[in-house]
């Protein structure tokens, strides 16, 4: 009898077991403590604006639309609760996406109101006082190279160049730039990381911290062998780390960055690509800040890198924007940390795949973030990502140290399904209790948890911006605005140049306000720029449409400027673009071209065109026929165009030339 109850006893206490394992799974729990000390300091999560033009169609969204999406960027516990904004410093040059004006376009010219990005800034710390701001040159306007594509040769002008944006940035906007870099992507020269430390420290700003290199991790073997140059770099900033430093890096113990990270499609697969890299930057890398570019996909979708953006806004005519899944990835972090907090040195890998992390205030709040995240749904653009596998698993915690007491965590899980595309981001779910600091979860693949002691947290709404619409077929713009808000006309992409507002006080009176190619010589470039200006607009399918404009050469002789249609590349390829594009110049003779280039000639001859006097060009295309007309006349017609079908409308100039536009108008068909 006795036997049989000790057996009952036995069997009750292994199925209690059996059943205690299945709770609280069978791997050895991952212990979450500050008992040996803490980790790396957290610098936050930001996004970058710019590099280039990333924003340009931000600036025309009506309200309240416009409003909505900064909020989803940039308003703390409501959306992406950013904690870093980026942004480029204008070069008057191409920077992937467009162009951004120069504070500077000549030496002796300051005006720190061209672009948008003053404005973006001031938007973003509207919402988040507490928000850091970033910035970094692309390109530099052609004097400060002194006619050299390099901007080392005098690094006491490029020093003063960049200081005097940051200068502006505050006597102008009220605000304060925390850091800056040396050159995006490209070489780095430590003789003008000094000189730039050196100007910063002379007028005072001494509190603004210098990142380098924005590339790979080289820089680290410079400042190991070089220790001034180490006192002169706050942090290491790399460039798509595939969430990787090197040991170099680590050893000049500095900051480490991934100033610049994801870039990739914003589609559920990106949403994956964010998820893994936010977390296991710091996991492999012990990288302590992460910033998407770009900030928000509000750039032509046709042109290079479309939608790599935390959320889309790409159609200010019609008010639709979409708030994709990068934005919730990124509220699982930031809406419950801040810059300031600790990495505890309890984080690492999943045992079945995917990864945590664990961050305090150190005041007891400790957020927990958790990505299982595979290897097909978590391709980033770059670089390329090694095969590793991830399964459904149970997961046990063990909080210890100063977070043994905690009772309750809050919840909230995103799942990506992407056999049902009925994914779920950003759901409260109810609160986790803890049993003597112990938690158990059951993962499944690509998911995202955090469980935090903040209380906050929102998964903020507004309603259903309008539905999506093609750009409008018939567009006009006379640029008759006195007070503008911004130094460029709504919807017009400069590819190379930069097209301004510009008020002709010359003139007798139709052409007072005008908009006005302002870059005069070929900038220290990023990339390889055309050697025409150019900015496009409209809807890239465009096939048969109509072209209209004034125009106006200030170059006597050797002044050009054009009207196109069908315009079918920007960006870092504008100098292959082709369409129809219909060329005057200042000598009296036109052209007809299926290039930018101005190579492939479909037509020529004489125009009777003059600078410093207005003319009206329409460019008509239908079907694989082009003609065109000069002041209401017939100029030359039936030019045969085989290639390309389709494309935007564009205007520009032949060289880095003044010239000025006026009553721009499109009718097209579709």
């Amino acid at each position: 009898m006795e036997l049989r109850k000790l057996a009952a006893v036995a069997a009750l206490v292994l199925g209690l077991t059996g059943a205690l394992t299945g709770v609280l799974g069978s791997s050895t729990p991952y212990v979450l403590s500050d008992a040996q000390g803490l980790g790396r300091l957290f610098d936050g999560i930001g996004g970058l604006s710019g590099g280039g033009a990333t924003s340009r169609l931000l600036v025309n969204y009506p309200e309240p639309f416009r409003s909505q999406i900064l909020d989803f960027l940039f308003t703390p516990g409501f959306g992406a609760s950013l904690h870093i904004l980026k942004v480029e410093i204008g070069g008057d040059a191409q920077s992937t996406d467009g162009t951004e004006p120069s504070h500077m376009h000549y030496e002796n010219d300051e005006n720190y109101f061209r672009g948008y990005e003053w404005w973006l800034m001031k938007e973003a710390k509207k919402r988040n006082p507490n928000i850091t701001l970033m910035s970094l040159p692309w390109a530099f306007p052609g004097w400060v190279g002194h006619g050299k594509n390099w901007p080392y040769d005098f690094p006491d002008i490029t020093a003063a160049y960049v200081v005097n944006w940051i200068l502006g940035a505050k006597q102008y906007h009220d605000l304060d730039i925390q850091y800056v870099g040396i050159w995006n992507e490209r070489n780095y020269d430590s003789n003008y990381i000094k000189v730039l430390r050196n100007t910063l420290d002379k007028v005072g700003l001494t509190g603004v911290g210098l990142i380098a290199a924005d590339g790979d991790w080289s820089i680290a073997n410079s400042m190991l062998v070089d220790p001034y140059l180490t006192e002169c770099v706050e942090a290491i900033g790399a460039h798509y780390p595939g969430t990787n430093s090197v040991k170099e890096a680590l050893k000049t113990q500095k900051k480490l960055w991934a100033s610049e990270d994801y870039s990739t499609f914003n589609d559920e697969v990106g949403g994956g690509c964010w998820a893994r890299i936010l977390n296991q930057n710091y996991v492999n890398g012990l990288i302590t800040a992460t910033i998407s570019w770009n900030l928000v996909a509000s750039y032509y979708e046709d042109l290079p890198f479309s939608r790599d953006g935390l959320m889309t806004a790409e159609e200010p005519w019609s008010g639709n924007y979409v708030v994709e899944s990068p934005i919730w990835i990124t509220a699982h972090t930031t809406q419950f940390t801040q810059p300031g907090w600790t990495y505890l040195q309890t984080v690492g890998h999943l045992a079945q795949g995917g990864s945590y992390v664990a961050l305090t205030d150190g005041k007891g709040n400790l957020t927990v973030v958790i990505e299982t995240m595979t290897h097909d749904h978590s391709v980033c653009i770059r670089p390329p990502l090694p095969p590793f596998n991830v399964t459904s698993q149970n997961a046990t915690f063990q909080l210890e140290g100063s977070f043994a007491s905690i009772k309750e965590l809050q919840v909230w899980r995103s799942q990506f399904n992407f056999k049902t595309k009925k994914s779920s981001f950003f759901e409260k779910l109810p609160p986790q209790k803890l049993l003597n600091g112990l938690f158990t979860i059951k993962l499944a693949e690509d998911e995202v948890y955090t469980f935090t002691t903040i209380p906050t947290g929102q998964k903020g709404s507004y309603p259903a911006p309008p539905p999506s619409a093609r750009f409008p077929k018939v567009y006009k713009d006379d640029f008759n605005v006195r007070t503008p808000p911004f130094s460029e006309a709504p919807n017009f992409a400069d590819q190379t140049g930069v097209f301004e507002y510009y008020v002709n006080m010359s003139d007798p009176g139709p052409h007072v306000f005008t908009l006005r190619q302002v870059v005069t010589e070929r900038p220290v470039t990023w990339v390889a720029d055309a050697d025409q200006t150019i900015s496009v607009i409209g809807d890239h399918q465009w096939e048969n449409l109509t072209v209209t404009c004034d125009v106006f050469m200030e170059h006597d002789e050797t002044g050009g400027v054009f009207v196109a249609a069908r315009v079918d590349k920007g960006g870092q390829s504008v100098r292959s673009a082709r369409g129809v594009f219909f060329w005057v110049f200042a000598d009296g003779t036109y052209k007809v071209t299926s290039d930018l280039a101005g190579q492939t000639v479909l037509a020529e001859g004489k125009s009777g065109t003059r600078a410093h006097g207005w003319h009206t060009l329409s460019l008509t295309v239908a079907g694989s026929y082009a003609s065109g007309r000069l002041n209401g006349y017939p100029l030359w017609k039936n030019a045969v165009v085989l290639a390309p079908k389709n494309g935007w409308a564009a205007i520009g100039t032949h060289t880095f030339e003044l010239a000025q536009f006026d009553n721009f108008a499109v009718v097209a068909e579709y």
